[in-house]
């Protein structure tokens, strides 16, 4: 039996390639992570542009971005089948984006600013777009390469796990650093924010170099995979959709989720300064959901070893839910932040669950993909699954600025009125919560391996057929 296959087989991954692997997500999160929480107060009160320019941008930026995800992933198969590179299908993509995303981070927090008028708008719309096209550069072979480094089930845990602590290191990271040094350049915010991003950037370069000189790409050149390159047509993607009702809950899950998180991201500045005054107790809330997140990546494989990993998020998703609504029904009452943060701490300890451990589920529907067309097209399934991901982040985004905007919300305003202050807290913790339930539902619903469909899957590993 192909040892790829078996849960047991001796892992050849090293320390060092398990660490490589997690500087991939530290050095893409440096500058995501800030982008999700600091681009949007950057657009409006630094460079000036409207709340309905930002709202129509983000739309029309995001989607075409998600479109682009399975699009690239097809291309990276298809460059690998014509070119049989001996560097691999994956690595050399990554190499190349690396300090593009240098370049354009930078440029998306000063170009703008630096332009008048309708230029504002211009400049800030191009140089997103070109950050963007770089991430998706970087990130969708990155994603597809754990497929190409892990032989065996055993070795797939490993880097979901390691590449769970990156991001947890890349979000930490930028969101410490970067309130504080805003939060101390008042006198000079533009200063401020190019300094941060900067900053940031740079540590996100030289980890992303870091993730493509020690991860080791397996399999580059083999028979097998040029076969499956040669074979990929970008029709498949529909196929997927059509047939495997695993990857549809999955993919539900990933808007869900990502509508929630980007909506909790964007808005989180408004409600710690606005609501409840204290700007710099946004890295404190950041150490604290990392530390939630960290308790849960110790704690989730155990408990999905007892009652299965898709019941182990169901579950985490529902006790997520409750502490949410806990914490609407005490931030009603108070604007105490000590109270706010623990609870939103606790909560995230559960909901982000969803995120974490949906690479192994999205290993899992690989597999099932494979058992249904006979085809195993990691860097196509994964560019998909990152289209409804994208989607959700760009809705989020939105929808945080779109319905911040409703609520009569006044840029640079000294004090906000009661009712602003009350919309806030509503689409900070209920909407989310609202958006963690229909995770739970696609999950409970639609997502449709069953232990019989398991054993199937691994007697097509183990015969072939």
């Amino acid at each position: 039996m192909d040892d790829r296959s078996s849960a047991g087989g001796a892992s050849r991954l090293t320390v060092k390639h398990l660490v490589g692997y997690a500087c991939g997500d530290l050095g893409g999160c440096m500058t995501f992570a800030i982008l999700g929480s600091f681009l949007t107060p950057y657009y409006t009160e630094i460079a000036g542009i409207s709340m309905r320019a930002v709202t129509i941008m983000y739309l029309i930026l995001k989607i075409w971005d998600a479109v682009n995800d399975p699009m690239m992933g097809a291309l990276m198969d298809k460059v690998f089948a014509r070119t049989h590179s001996k560097k691999g299908k994956f690595l050399p993509w990554m190499f190349r984006a690396a300090p593009l995303l240098f370049i354009t981070s930078v440029a998306m927090y000063t170009a703008p600013s630096l332009a008048s008028g309708g230029g504002r708008v211009a400049a800030a719309f191009i140089t997103y777009l070109l950050y963007e096209a770089s991430y998706t550069m970087f990130n969708i072979p990155y994603g597809s390469l754990l497929s190409a480094m892990a032989d065996n089930d055993a070795e797939r845990a490993k880097l979901s796990s390691a590449r769970g602590f990156g991001s947890i290191i890349g979000t930490l990271i930028p969101m410490v650093l970067f309130p504080v040094i805003i939060d101390n350049t008042k006198n000079n915010p533009q200063g401020g924010y190019a300094a941060g991003v900067t900053l940031c950037a740079a540590i996100g370069l030289a980890a992303c170099l870091l993730c493509c000189r020690w991860s080791k790409e397996r399999g580059a050149g083999t028979a097998e995979l040029q076969k499956d390159s040669g074979e990929i047509r970008l029709s498949d993607i529909l196929v997927v959709v059509r047939k495997n009702r695993a990857f549809d809950a999955l993919c539900i899950q990933g808007l869900c989720y990502c509508i929630s998180q980007y909506m909790v991201n964007t808005l989180g500045i408004y409600m710690f300064r606005d609501v409840l005054g204290s700007l710099s107790m946004m890295s404190v809330m950041t150490v604290l959901m990392v530390a939630a997140n960290v308790v849960a990546l110790l704690i989730a494989p155990k408990t999905a070893e007892k009652i299965g990993l898709e019941k182990t998020v169901r579950l985490a998703q529902l006790i997520g839910i409750a502490l949410m609504l806990l914490d609407f029904i005490v931030a009603v009452f108070s604007a105490d932040v000590i109270a706010y943060m623990a609870l939103t701490a606790l909560a995230s300890c559960f909901t982000g669950l969803t995120v974490l451990m949906q690479w192994g589920m999205v290993g899992e529907a690989i597999d099932y993909n494979e058992l249904l067309t006979g085809k195993r097209t990691e860097g196509s399934i994964y560019g998909t699954f990152n289209l409804m991901r994208r989607i959700g982040q760009a809705l989020g985004s939105a929808l945080a600025v779109g319905l911040l905007g409703m609520t009569g919300y006044v840029p640079n305003a000294q004090a906000q009125t009661p009712g602003v202050i009350f919309g806030i807290k509503i689409l900070v913790i209920l909407v989310p919560a609202a958006f963690v339930f229909l995770c739970w539902i696609a999950l409970k619903f639609i997502w449709n391996i069953t232990p019989q469909i398991r054993r199937e899957i691994a007697e097509y590993k183990e015969n072939g057929v």
